[in-house]
């Protein structure tokens, strides 16, 4: 069986000076490795590949059989760790909470227990005939927080 921790001191060695982190790294029964990675910056299949050799010169796959996968979150990846929380501030994401809301705004803040959403409402004005769309800011608690992910618009 592959040591977990080890992979991921390989993996934190071969990303330490770029703007790469790792958002997960999971291993199957069967050895299957998949390492999923993010950046502030672009990722591309170079730097997979680059990484995908700093594991092998490691793990010696004549010892211990492997198949391993390392690849980016993808645009449509639900955030895992916080540091995707604070990389995607100032876009736009879709918000599914723990009481079933589905809110769509902008990332405006995100910190280490909760994260903050702007998005339009609908309200009712006094003296007014139509309801007028004003902003409404929400804080939510990453407890409360079912699913989000960065919302892409065509």
């Amino acid at each position: 069986m592959i040591d977990k921790e080890l992979l991921t001191k390989t993996v934190e060695h071969a990303i330490s000076g770029t703007s790469m982190f790792i958002v997960e790294i999971t291993i199957s029964a069967d050895n299957n490795i998949v390492v999923e990675l993010d950046s502030d910056e672009s990722m591309d299949i170079d730097t997979c590949a680059e990484i995908t050799r700093k594991i092998e010169s490691v793990f010696d796959r004549e010892v211990e059989d492997y198949e391993l996968e390392v690849g980016s979150a993808g645009l449509t990846s639900p955030f895992k760790v916080k540091r995707q929380w604070t990389k995607n501030i100032g876009n736009e994401i879709e918000v599914l909470t723990r009481d079933g809301r589905k809110l769509t705004g902008t990332l405006v803040a995100a910190d280490e227990d909760n994260f903050t959403i702007e998005y339009p409402v609908k309200v009712k004005e006094e003296g007014k005939k139509k309801p007028v769309i004003k902003a409404h800011k929400e804080v939510i608690d990453y407890t409360n927080n079912k699913k989000a992910c960065y919302l892409i618009k065509f």
